[in-house]
C-alpha cells in the first residue's frame, strides 16, 4: 500500500506512561497494557519499509514536542489513553497533535472528549434518535436520589474507560446500596457518577472503521456469559476484562462473528454508524450494546480509542472481515497523511 509521501516515512508509535494513582493500585493491568498494544503495532509495521519507533508521553508536553521534532516524526500513531495516570486527559495528546499540524491516526480531540464524558455522549445519542438506557448523573456523594429511578441500575465513573471502577457491586437493587455505590465511585475517582438503568441480557461490541469509502462495521461481537458463577451479575466489569487467571475472566468468552439473525445484524450495524457520525469519529472505533430480553437495542457507550492490539477484540474483526492487521495501520497512516495534504 502505498502512502502519499511516495518513500520511507518516520512512524512515531505514541503512548502514555503508565502512572499508579494513589488508592488504586489494584488498577495497574488496563492501564499499563497500552504499552504491549504499542509492541504489537512496531511489530506489524517492522516489515514495511518505514522506519517505526516507540515515543512515550511522559508528564511534558513540551518534552514529548522535542522528541517528536527530533526523531521528525511525519505521522503519529496515537494510542495514547491518559496523560499524567488520569483516563479524563485522554484527549489532550490529540489536541496537541491537531494545534501543531502533526498528522495522527485516530480520533480528533472533541470526538475523544465528548466519548469520554458518558452522560453527555448519552444526551448526543438520544438528540439523534439513538437508543441508550436511561441514566441520571450524580454530581455529590450527597446528590438526592431522585424517586423515579427504576431498580436494577448499575454505577460507573462518568469519565474513565477499560472498566475502571465497574464491578459485580456496581449492579444495585435498591436505594441505600445506590447512595453508598455513588459515594464510594465518586470519592474514589473524583468525578461524577453514572447511574443507568442495568439491561440484563445479551451485550454485544461493533468495531467500526473508515475504509476510505466512509465508516463500516468489520464485525461484531457478543460476550458469552454462560459459564458465569451464579450471583454474578452479566457484565463485563474490570476483574472480568483484565485478569487472565480471574474466574470471570473465563466466564466473558467473546464471540466474534456474534450467532445473529441477519435483521438484528443490520439493526446494530447501522446503529453503530448512525452512532459513529453522530459523535464526529474518525478512522475507527467501537460501539458497545447491550440487548433486552424483547431484543431491543441500547448502546452503551462509544470507545473512540479502543484496545487493537492483536488479541483484542478490533484486531478480532479485522481478522473476521479478511483486512491485515498490518495492512490496516498502512491504511490509517495514508488517510491521516491525506487529511494533512487537504488542510
Amino acid at each position: 500500500m502505498s502512502t502519499p509521501e511516495k518513500r520511507p516515512l518516520n512512524i512515531a508509535v505514541v503512548y502514555n506512561r503508565f502512572e499508579l494513582l494513589p488508592g488504586r493500585s489494584n488498577e495497574s493491568v488496563s492501564e499499563s497494557s497500552v504499552a504491549l498494544e504499542a509492541a504489537d503495532v512496531i511489530d506489524a509495521l517492522s516489515a514495511t519499509e518505514h522506519r517505526v519507533f516507540p515515543l512515550v508521553l511522559g508528564r511534558s508536553l513540551t518534552g514529548f514536542h522535542s522528541r517528536l521534532r527530533r526523531h521528525q516524526a511525519d505521522v503519529v500513531i496515537n494510542l495514547c489513553e491518559g496523560f499524567q495516570g488520569r483516563a479524563r486527559w485522554e484527549a489532550g495528546l490529540a489536541a496537541f497533535l491537531e494545534m501543531s499540524s502533526i498528522p495522527f491516526t485516530g480520533n480528533t480531540e472533541p470526538a475523544m472528549m465528548l466519548c469520554l464524558d458518558k452522560f453527555n455522549c448519552k444526551a448526543v445519542l438520544t438528540a439523534s434518535g439513538l437508543p441508550v438506557p436511561a441514566g441520571w448523573l450524580a454530581r455529590s456523594p450527597e446528590a438526592e436520589i431522585p424517586d423515579c429511578i427504576q431498580y436494577p441500575v448499575i454505577v460507573k465513573p462518568n469519565r474513565e474507560d477499560a472498566s475502571l471502577g465497574i464491578n459485580a457491586g456496581s449492579v444495585i437493587g435498591d436505594r441505600n446500596s445506590l447512595k453508598k455505590q455513588i459515594q464510594s465511585v465518586i470519592r474514589r475517582y473524583d468525578q461524577p457518577a453514572l447511574v443507568e438503568a442495568f439491561i440484563p441480557h445479551r451485550e454485544f461490541n461493533a468495531a467500526v472503521w473508515e475504509n476510505g469509502r466512509g465508516p463500516e462495521v468489520l464485525a461484531v461481537q457478543e460476550i458469552d456469559f454462560s459459564s458465569m458463577p451464579s450471583g454474578e451479575p452479566r457484565i463485563c466489569g474490570y476483574e472480568a476484562k483484565w485478569f487472565e487467571d480471574h474466574p470471570l475472566y473465563r466466564s466473558t468468552v467473546p464471540v466474534c462473528p456474534a450467532p445473529l439473525e441477519p435483521a438484528v445484524q443490520r439493526k446494530i450495524e447501522s446503529i453503530s454508524l448512525e452512532a459513529f457520525q453522530a459523535l464526529g469519529c474518525r478512522d475507527y472505533a467501537r460501539v458497545d450494546f447491550r440487548m433486552d430480553a424483547e431484543g431491543k437495542l441500547y448502546i452503551l457507550e462509544v470507545n473512540p480509542n479502543p484496545d487493537v492490539s492483536r488479541n483484542a477484540g478490533f484486531a478480532r474483526a479485522l481478522g473476521v472481515a479478511g483486512i491485515d492487521y498490518t495492512d490496516f495501520w498502512l491504511a490509517l497512516i495514508r488517510r491521516a497523511l491525506t487529511r494533512k495534504e487537504t488542510e
